[in-house]
């Protein structure tokens, strides 16, 4: 689709416009570039790549910067990426929740863009459950998941139970169940219902739904660090409306979520410009995304999120260092 001299030029002027965040002009992609051209000729290929959708001419210059489809070009194939310049850092085995945490505050810190960490989808296995009697039929489920996490859930049942029936249906679900998925069961109590005692079946089918429940918003859980880096960011600060969009997004936790699902299917780092699709709604934000794993199997997904004018070589060095960082401590923790 171009030549050799009108890639040169694009990819100067996309380095160009992200270190100096400025529109690029003629003259100055001329130094830029290292190309022996007159500024005629480059306005001449300007124009040209203009035309074919890859650079824009704001209103106010003379200058052009780079449409999501330049930098879809650019990223594709013109980036090259250098060994990590920055010093490596840790991310310590333990609670996942603990994990995530630290990991979305290293994106951020290392970016000085948002950090964002999907927690990790595990299966929906419970290590221990707890009844406590609060009052006439309302009661504390209290589950423990396999890596440690407690989860507290208060139901109200149709019938009134002692304390001592509320300890034999516990005991009974952590000598029949434990290490099971919830969805195993939820099928197996169906099956068991005619043989257990129909109180007991039916405070224990309650809890499985509860608990399932617990443990499905713990998992759609995204952890955010960072958002006010973007106040230092001129391509926000300077414009309140594309702050307030971001702002936005961050606070559709669900937006997010979906974002981060479309992330996690693909392999590797994968980056994702706004204005290009329905996947980064914002024309002024871009995703820098790569999944995460536990023994070898995905769990979750992590990333950057920052303008569209941001450092994407940098970008991808801190998100897939990163992510092999929390597979690293989400599989040493058992």
């Amino acid at each position: 689709m171009l030549d050799d001299r009108a890639k040169l030029l694009l990819k100067a002027l996309v380095e160009r416009y992200i270190a100096d965040g400025q529109p690029v002009g003629s003259r100055t992609l001329s130094k830029a570039s290292g190309l022996d051209l007159s500024p005629a000729t480059i306005r001449n290929v300007m124009s040209d790549l203009e035309e074919l959708g890859l650079i824009a001419s704001p209103h106010t210059s003379a200058g052009r910067i780079p449409t999501a489809r330049g930098y879809r070009l650019f990223v594709d194939t013109m980036l090259t990426v250098q060994p990590a310049q920055f010093g490596l850092q840790s991310l310590q085995p333990g609670q996942p929740q603990k994990v995530i945490s630290s990991a979305a505050n290293l994106l951020s810190s290392l970016s000085h863009f948002v950090g964002v960490v999907a927690a990790p989808r595990m299966p929906s296995v419970f290590r221990h459950i707890e009844f406590l009697r609060l009052s006439e039929r309302r009661l504390l489920v209290i589950l423990v998941s396999p890596e440690g996490d407690v989860q507290n859930r208060m139901i109200f049942t149709e019938s009134d139970y002692t304390q001592s029936q509320l300890v034999e249906a516990a005991n009974y679900l952590n000598s029949h169940y434990v290490g099971m998925g919830l969805e195993q069961v939820r099928e197996r109590l169906q099956s068991e219902v005619e043989t257990l005692r129909s109180e007991i079946a039916g405070l224990m089918q309650a809890a499985v739904a509860v608990s399932s429940e617990a443990l499905t918003e713990v998992q759609d859980e995204v952890v955010i660090a960072g958002e006010r880096n973007l106040l230092a960011v001129s391509d926000f600060s300077n414009d309140m409306s594309h702050l307030r969009r971001a702002f936005e997004l961050f606070e559709q936790k669900a937006q997010l979520m979906r974002l981060l699902d479309v992330a996690g299917r693909a392999e590797g780092v994968r980056i994702y410009i706004g204005g290009e699709s329905q996947v980064v709604p914002y024309e002024e934000l871009s995703v820098v995304s790569a999944p995460y794993e536990v023994d070898g199997q995905v769990v979750g997904t992590l990333g950057v999120i920052g303008p569209t004018r941001m450092p994407y070589d940098r970008m991808i060095q801190i998100v897939d260092i990163t992510a092999r960082l929390v597979s690293n401590a989400l599989s040493h923790h058992k």
